[in-house]
């Protein structure tokens, strides 16, 4: 292990027994299970993917430590069959950094939790104010860990040894890191809440797929009219399917900035287009009579198939209308969120951990015909706050909105 000195936190360059060679073959797998099987403990767990290069969000190394196996590293890629992995870790307990984004593409390859500590997540609730894996290293164990690499291109191949020294360094400390967070956790009287959160995180089913994504696309706010709005719509699903197509990330498809560029300029030939920043590149000049095709389709569409100017929502509205849409929800709302706060400072930890902000806009937006903590609890419970929070919560939110009800 590559350490440096200088007197405060010490800097970790490499792992403690060195980085392992990537396991890319059947055989090396097994043995490397074999290894992770006669460990003890909880594993550690992390991955590297390729966002911002790739349309998929899949892993492209898996990162794994056990007390007494040492390090793993994977390329799943590269591996017709995991289930000698699966047999491993689908029974055992994972420690992750932040895990509900290592979650989904580890599903993917069939690999489930049977339990989980998340290390961002108790960092939170600890009420450690920067929760970022480095962050908690070097304040709780004293350690640097070396940086640089997170927004790599991770489907590279072959993996270059300064990334794999990155990759491995992201499980070297985490199971220390899990002991000191479940010793704090547990002398503020909050081990039993982490826990609930952690199943909260382990058992929470994919996100429903966006209604409208494109209305997503950034700077699409400048866009006021229905038809420029429809023509941002074409854009952005021509370039998803291309994107789809090519495994490509859609921003280095077309950037968000060129979409809406192209339609504040309203092109009506292919030279105009191209006249148009990015459009004018070498790369994307033998796409722009594509795109210039969707921008003439959105021109054609009837005044029935328009996008609506505002986002259909099931929700509240914007906060910031509330006052003027309804006053008695304004207040709602702002007693509840003076309650909730002051319940957090007491107990230290950030007010969105205490409840989801949504399901506080919801519940003060409209708010159960009755008010009372049972029924306060009940609602709270529907839209899955977990039995610490509504604990912790009920009563005070109970007595905001009776304090408010008009």
């Amino acid at each position: 292990m590559e350490i440096e000195s200088t007197g405060g936190p010490v800097l970790l360059r490499e792992p403690t027994e060195g980085t392992p060679p990537v396991v890319t073959d059947q055989s090396a797998l097994a043995e490397a299970c074999a290894r992770l099987a006669a460990g003890t403990g909880a594993v550690a767990v992390d991955t590297e993917r390729a966002s911002g290069y790739r349309y998929w969000p899949k892993a492209y190394l898996v990162q794994l430590r056990r007390e007494g196996s040492g390090t793993v590293l994977i390329d799943p890629t590269e591996l017709d069959d995991l289930t000698p992995l699966k047999n491993v870790l689908n029974s055992l307990e994972w420690v992750l950094h932040a895990a509900s984004q290592d979650l989904p593409c580890l599903a993917e390859l069939d690999l489930h939790p049977a339990a989980l500590f998340d290390t961002e997540l108790a960092g939170r609730l600890a009420g450690y104010e920067r929760v970022a894996l480095g962050t908690l290293v070097e304040l709780l164990l004293g350690y640097t860990l070396e940086k640089g690499h997170s927004a790599a291109d991770w489907s590279k191949r072959p993996l270059p040894v300064d990334w794999l020294n990155y990759a491995a360094l992201d499980v070297e400390l985490l199971i220390q890191l899990r002991e000191k967070l479940e010793a704090e956790l547990g002398a503020q009287g909050k081990l039993e809440w982490a826990r609930q959160e952690f199943e909260n995180v382990r058992t929470a089913p994919p996100p429903a797929p966006r209604a409208e994504p494109w209305r997503r696309t950034s700077g699409v706010h400048k866009i006021r009219n229905p038809r420029g709005l429809a023509a941002v719509r074409e854009l952005w699903q021509a370039r998803d399917e291309l994107a789809r197509k090519r495994d490509r990330a859609p921003s280095r498809i077309l950037p968000d900035s060129a979409i809406i560029n192209a339609v504040t300029a309203d092109p009506k030939t292919v030279e105009d287009l191209q006249a148009l920043p990015v459009f004018s590149g070498r790369v994307q000049r033998k796409y722009t009579a594509n795109w210039l095709r969707h921008l003439q389709a959105a021109r054609a569409l009837p005044a029935s198939e328009l996008p609506s100017p505002s986002q259909p929502t099931d929700g509240p509205p914007p906060v910031n209308r509330w006052a003027d849409k309804d006053p008695d929800a304004a207040a709602r709302l702002s007693a509840v969120r003076a309650a909730l706060t002051a319940i957090a400072e007491d107990r230290r930890l950030p007010v969105e951990n205490l409840l989801l902000p949504d399901l506080v806009r919801r519940t003060c937006w409209r708010p159960p015909a009755s008010t009372d903590e049972d029924t306060v609890a009940e609602v709270l419970r529907a839209g899955g706050a977990r039995p610490w929070q509504i604990e912790l919560t009920a009563t005070a939110l109970s007595k905001a909105l009776q304090t408010t009800a008009s």
